[in-house]
């Protein structure tokens, strides 16, 4: 049910005025159960302040205290879209046939099991297992295919820490990946096997012998990211397959900490941050990882 906001006021002062039989205390509960939407998102704040730019959504929900909890953390979660944090380590999604679990299937048992059966997750985007960061996942296929369309429009930061110091503040590396033997990637000639990536950089901090870098996607290719930074000669810390130094333990220094997409059925701007993983800025050396 969509309530349209005459005019400037709060959340509270909307549902009283569109529910004229309803207590302040009755009101108050519907907004905490989570039955209000505001551009698509839950908010439990009766002082939310409204305008009628805003869309306003209403729906009654059964509270289910039995809810399974999330295997994962959770950034954002609406009838739509499914916004987590994936740790680093584990597949986004497993290889079809192939035992063990993964990012995505353990989120999926999670939603079926607390609709019953009634949504599903499907795959918008991916991160490599040994990268960590958020993970928008959609709800129906339709939804995937539209947030897929407009992937291009997506804003994508990570973090990357990384041997070495490029010798510019910041800049963008542009070239023509391709992947060749033990799925490794590589920049080399525009061809019809190649795709154009784009990766925008800039220096955060410095220590003797690492730099801390944010990093933006323009285009979204297979090891995009640790291709570019090993080429620039600043391969991610803990990246063996791309030249890092071994003696630290194989944990890749990449983390997605930032996406802004539009709402698919509001289109309402949405940005999500996660913070950067514990450990993350500590080298461990290879013979102390299990310590």
């Amino acid at each position: 049910m969509i309530i349209q906001v005459p005019s400037p006021m709060t959340l509270s002062e909307l549902l009283l005025k569109e529910f004229r039989h309803a207590s302040r205390t009755t009101v108050k509960k519907m907004i905490a159960h989570g039955n209000v939407k505001v551009n698509g998102r839950m908010n439990t704040n009766p002082a939310t302040r409204v305008t009628p730019e805003d869309t306003v959504e209403y729906t009654k929900q059964v509270i289910n205290l039995n809810r399974m909890k999330p295997p994962y953390s959770i950034i954002f979660e609406d009838d739509y879209l499914l916004v987590a944090e994936k740790p680093a380590g584990l597949l986004t999604v497993g290889d079809r046939g192939q035992g063990g679990t993964s990012f995505y299937k353990e989120l999926l048992e999670y939603v079926k099991e607390n609709t019953e059966g009634k949504e599903r997750l499907y795959v918008v985007h991916r991160l490599d297992r040994e990268v960590s960061g958020l993970l928008v996942f959609a709800k129906t296929e339709k939804i995937q295919q539209q947030l897929k369309n407009d992937w291009n429009h997506t804003r994508k930061l990570y973090y990357a820490l990384v041997e070495g110091f490029p010798e510019k503040e910041k800049g963008t590396i542009r070239s023509w990946l391709e992947e060749g033997k033990e799925q490794k990637v590589f920049s080399g000639r525009e061809s019809e096997h190649s795709k154009l990536a784009i990766t925008h950089y800039r220096i955060m901090d410095k220590s003797p012998d690492y730099t801390l870098l944010e990093v933006e996607l323009e285009t979204g290719r297979k090891h995009q990211i640790r291709a570019h930074l090993s080429e620039m000669g600043c391969p991610v810390v803990g990246d063996r397959k791309y030249g890092a130094d071994d003696r630290f333990e194989r944990r890749i220094r990449l983390h997605a900490y930032y996406l802004s997409i539009k709402h698919p059925i509001t289109g309402a701007p949405l940005e999500f941050k996660s913070k950067m993983p514990k450990g993350f800025l500590v080298l461990k050396p290879e013979h102390e990882k299990y310590k």
